[in-house]
């Protein structure tokens, strides 16, 4: 399946393509149960969009320290909280791509816990 993903496409990857992965890859009880979490493929464009973040959080805390106007920091706070929207709505892409879809497969409880799981996750999206 191939879809427009926001972290990969600031990275320059415009398309990515989601590779079923197998059975229990996203089960947290097993020792390397991250190696096969859906976003490992990205996790390094992950981890510069989310340091670019963090230096958003560090300019706005110098602004409000240096008294900036208002809509300024405001306008700043808004770009920081679409970053973090685009990032997770990335990893959801991923995590519905790739654990969910492995759990689908597998069928039983496991894919019923992992269907109730994503949707309260979009759910906590939603309302954020």
């Amino acid at each position: 399946m191939t879809v427009d993903h926001p972290v990969l496409e600031e990275a320059g990857h415009a398309d990515h393509t989601h590779a079923a992965a197998a059975p229990h890859a996203c089960h947290t009880e097993a020792p390397d149960a991250h190696a096969g979490h859906g976003y490992i493929a990205q996790k390094e464009a992950y981890l510069r969009r989310l340091r670019r973040i963090e230096g958003q959080a560090r300019g706005l805390h110098r602004m409000v320290e240096e008294d900036k106007y208002c809509i300024d920091i405001l306008t700043q706070i808004s770009a920081m909280t679409k970053a973090l929207q685009s990032v997770a709505l990335g990893l959801l892409d991923d995590h519905l791509n790739h654990c969910v879809v492995a759990a689908a497969i597998a069928g039983g409880p496991e894919a019923e816990e992992k269907l109730t799981e994503a949707s309260e996750a979009i759910a906590r999206l939603v309302r954020s």
